[in-house]
Parts: C-alpha cells; structure tokens; sequence
C-alpha cells in the first residue's frame, strides 16, 4: 500500500524542539529563581533586619537607666506630656532639659544618669526626665528607620497572654497608618489586640532571639530585647509586603532574562552544529535512498554516500544504506532467477498436467456404439496435478475393466507414481489377470526401485458385459457404492486387502457381483468423504450417500454434479486439500441395448 507523501521538515522540528525546550527551562528557571530569589531577599531581610535591631538595642543601652525607663514609662503612660513630632534638640523638649537642669541639678548629665541618680530626683523631676529621655529616643529611633527606610521601628512589651501590646516608643511617621484606624500611629500606651501570627512571631522571637511574619499586608520583624518587669520586650521592624515583592520580581526577572540568553545562544550553536553535523549528512543520506528508489543504480549511491565521512551513528547509517543496496541488488537478481524458474516449472506443470489429463479418459460418452452401459467420470486435483486416477477400457468385446486409485503424496511425485500405476494395471489387465492377480503384479512392479516408498489404493472390477458379472479385488480402497434398479445408493463393505506397492508378497482376494440391468455403481476416491469445512467438519460418508439419493435414477455424469454440488456447498470457501476423483456406471444389460 503506497503511503502518503509526509511533509515536513526535521530543521523545523529540531528549531521547534528547542523553542519548546527554552520555554520549559525558562519557566523552570524562573521558578527556581524565584524561589532563590526568596531565600536571598529573606537571608538580606534578616542581615538588615538583625542590624537594624542591633543598632536600636544599643542605643537604648546608651541609658544606664533604660530599665527605670522602661518600667516608668509603663507605669505612667497615660500622666506623660510628650510630644511625637518635637525635632532632637528643639522646641518642648529643650525647655524641659533647662528647666530640669537649671531648676534642680546643674551637674545631672541626663544621658548617662543611672537609675539611683534619677531615683533621687522629685517625682515632678522624674517625669521631666522620663520625657525627656522619650524625645530624645523617639528622634533616635526615627533617624534609624529612616536611614534604612523602613516603614514602622518600634519597641513592644505583650501582656502575659499575648493578646494586647504596650508600645513603649515608635518611630513612623503619620502618613504610615497600620491598624490604628486613623489614629496617630504607636502612641505610648496599649494598643489594641494583636492578631494570632503576631502572637506567635512574638513567642518565635523570644526563645529564638528573632522571628518574620507577615500580616495584612506587612512583613513584621521581632527580635528579643530583654525582660522587664517581668515581661519579654522586643524590637519591631515592619517593612511593606509591596516593596518586597516588587524587589523580588525585578531580582527574578533580571536573574531569568540572564539565564534564558544563555540558553538561546547555547540553543543557536547547538543549533548549528546539528545542522552541520547532523541534518545535513542525513539530508545526503535521504537524497540518495530516493535516487536508488528511481533509478536501482546501487553504484552512484554508494559513491555519494561514501563522501559522508561521519565517525558516528549517521557513518554507519551510511554503511547500512550502502550494504542494504547492494543486498538489493542481489534480492532482485535472486528474484529475477526465482521468477524465471518458476516460469519455468509452471510451463512444465501445465504440461504434466496436460498430459495427465491426456493418459485419463476424457471423451464422453468413451464408447457410442455400446449402449450395454452408461458411464462418467472426473478429476479435480487439489494441485496442478494430482496422484488420483481412474481409467476404464474394454479388454475385449464382452469385458468392460474399471479402476479407481488413490496414490500417497501430492504432486508431481504422487503424478508420476500414478502413471506408472495406470500403466502397469492396465498392461497386467491386457495380459488376461483377474483383479486380484492384476493387484498382485502391479505390487511386485511398483515396489521395484520404489525409494520414495509410495503407495496406491486401487479398486478395481471386470465387467462381463453380457451377463452383467462384475468380478472385483480392493486393494486398500474406500468402499463402493451400489445402487440396485428403483432402489437407493448404499455402501458396499467389500474385501479388503493390503495397499498396492507396500509390502512385497501380498495376495488380494476378490468377489463377484451380479448386476441386474438398471444397476449403478460410485467409486470415489478418499477427497470425497474427506472434504472440509473451515471448522475442520468431513464431509462424510452420510452426506455423500444424501447427495447420491437426491437424484438416484440420474444419469451418471447428473450423479457426479449433484455430489459436486454438495461438496462446494459444504466446503464454501475452505481450501482444498486432496483430490476429488469419482466416476459412475449404469449397467443397462443386452435387453436396452437391443432396443
């Protein structure tokens, strides 16, 4: 079956293969870049993170008092007079230190004053100096974050159940509102409830000195300050979730451009070393199949494709290309011989067949003057030609002799033994034998020189014409059938002997038949009974009797078409595998004749 023309073309697919190739690796990239990215950004976020924390932590350690702050501040949250947007240095916050200074200790140094000094002061004195200390830290803290540009820096002590937060200072400006709902951010004080990832980042920090979370759209960093009053503290920093994802895309995008360029300049030279290398080598290769498809000169090829001179799989491809022509060559040569010489046996078997049929009787009716009987016979070989025969021939004026055979094998082999067959039983029966010792020569003659070591069954009978006396021997023949006048065609279980050219020394017995004018008798040979269907059923002996009786008072050659018909219709379209020979008598005696 001639295929379709395929089109197409294997650069397309190579350049195809690669641009899937480089988007499944970008996207594979981009993923891994991603993640890398992450894991960067996190690993810089607590570097910054951990020395923002340290720079705040040291500056509230400046304070040898900042444990007394920490604990007044908590204590007197709501009697503080602070004001969050007072610059260092200036306004409220430089007259409380005059007044404080000038009114009471000249020689107080504010910023290193230790708890017992601060102690000693008036209450009135310590809340000055708790503010105070508060504006300094607060504008402290404010240059921090904003050198780092960070959204929220603040310091924090929960309730013990975690569940609200006193913010001790904050640095954030105003415009920067988190969960405050307008109002001013972080003031000192409690503030409202903290949410569950807040609680647990703050538990996180405090036994591992520092925790991330994320909430409501925020990044939180907490890191552990210390105890006091007998609650952890910890250092806030709170960057927007916004700006790190912003950072993270361009890090991604920037690191998946670069390895996708990469990969397109790795994909254009492997490319082209495929297209050199590979493709080209195979395009000589296919222009070569087709010029040996067109023209089956093996020699042009094989000079073409032996310039390919690739130390790989495309080299042997070439190799096996060549090798494959020349076998092809050759294969065409041995077919043009096979054909010729199968030209030649075909002459030849349609010759052996033509002269097979010639040694056969073939003229019906054989004998038109005699009316004493009626006789028809067939051989359909399963091959050319075949091992069955029949024959029939007067021996004299009142003696009619019948026989049918069957020879062992197929073939020319079985054709051959078939002739000799035919001729030696019917030299013997020239000679004046009865069957039984016509039998017995003829398996003295075949047994000579017999190395393939055939065989035939052979019935055979004599008929007296006149009287109707059929003398008869079986020589491992199916048996015959007989009809007798106005009856129906039944099996004649006849004497048996040993197959013709078996053993040397066989004696074969024979019997007489007297047959009444209106008598029919069908030899057959073992394709009849034996025929078969595609579900491997015989056809039988039981059909072939039905197909007798259909028409018993037919005449021969109708009686031979009505078991034909039976046999094609019950082997349909199953191969045949023996050869079909029959052949019928009526014996008529003198009284028709006469008439």
């Amino acid at each position: 079956m001639k295929k379709g023309k395929r089109s197409g073309s294997i650069i397309l697919q190579v350049a195809i293969m690669f641009v899937v190739c480089i988007l499944l690796t970008g996207g594979i990239t981009f993923v891994s870049q991603y993640f890398r990215a992450t894991q960067d950004i996190t690993e810089q976020m607590t570097t910054l993170s951990d020395l923002i924390s340290d720079e705040v932590k040291q500056v509230i350690r400046e304070y040898p008092a900042h444990e007394w702050l920490f604990r007044y501040w908590y204590e007197h949250a709501d009697e503080l007079d602070i004001e969050y947007d007072a610059g260092f240095g200036r306004g409220t916050e430089t007259e409380k230190k005059c007044r404080l200074l000038e009114s009471h200790r000249p020689d107080l140094q504010l910023m290193y004053a230790d708890e017992s000094e601060i102690e000693s002061l008036s209450e009135e004195d310590q809340k000055l100096y708790a503010e105070i200390i508060y504006s300094w830290l607060i504008s402290r803290v404010d240059q921090i974050k904003e050198s780092y540009n960070a959204k929220f820096l603040y310091c924090v002590q929960p309730n013990e159940a975690y569940d609200t937060q006193f913010f001790m200072f904050s640095a954030a400006t105003s415009k920067e509102v988190r969960g405050t709902e307008g109002e001013e951010v972080y003031p000192l004080g409690y503030t409202k409830g903290m949410t569950e990832k807040q609680r647990i980042s703050m538990m996180d920090a405090e036994a591992n000195a520092s925790n991330f979370t994320d909430v409501e759209g925020y990044i939180d960093y907490y890191s552990y300050l210390g105890n006091y009053n007998g609650r952890p503290v910890f250092i806030g920093l709170t960057t927007t979730e916004t700006e790190l994802i912003t950072s993270l895309r361009r890090h991604t995008e920037r690191n998946s451009l670069m390895a996708m360029g990469y990969q397109i300049i790795l994909a254009i030279i492997c490319s082209i070393g495929i297209l050199f290398l590979v493709l080209k080598p195979l395009k000589k290769v296919q222009k070569s199949i087709r010029r040996y498809k067109q023209t089956k000169d093996s020699s042009s090829v094989t000079a073409e494709l032996r310039e390919i001179k690739s130390r790989n799989e495309i080299g042997d491809l070439s190799d096996d290309v060549i090798e494959l022509a020349h076998e092809i060559d050759d294969y065409i040569d041995e077919i043009q011989h096979i054909t010729a010489e199968k030209e030649r046996i075909e002459t030849e078997l349609a010759l052996a067949e033509e002269i097979q049929e010639s040694m056969l009787p073939s003229k019906f009716p054989p004998f038109p003057d005699r009316h004493e009987f009626d006789i028809y016979a067939a051989m359909d070989p399963a091959r050319e030609v075949g091992g069955d025969f029949y024959d029939f021939f007067l021996i004299d004026d009142d003696h009619l002799c019948l026989v049918m055979a069957d020879v062992s094998g197929k073939g020319i082999p079985a054709a051959l033994f078939m002739m000799s067959s035919m001729i030696v039983i019917k030299n013997s029966t020239m000679l004046g034998m009865s069957p039984a010792k016509v039998l017995e020569s003829a398996n003295e003659a075949l047994l000579t020189n017999n190395e393939a070591e055939m065989f035939v069954t052979v019935w055979i009978g004599i008929l007296e014409i006149s009287t109707g006396k059929l003398t008869a021997a079986n020589g491992g023949h199916e048996y015959p059938t007989i009809r007798k006048p106005g009856g129906k065609y039944e099996l004649l279980q006849d004497v048996h002997g040993f197959v013709v050219g078996g053993m040397a020394g066989m004696k074969f017995k024979e019997y007489e038949l007297q047959l009444e004018p209106g008598t029919s008798i069908f030899l057959y040979t073992d394709g009849v009974p034996e025929s078969t269907n595609k579900n491997e059923v015989l056809f039988g002996n039981e059909r072939m009797l039905d197909a007798l009786n259909r028409e018993p008072d037919a005449c021969p050659e109708k009686v031979l078409a009505n078991v034909r018909d039976s046999i094609d219709a019950f082997v349909q379209d199953a191969e045949q595998f023996d050869d079909l020979t029959m052949l019928c008598i009526q014996y008529n005696g003198e009284e028709r004749s006469a008439q």
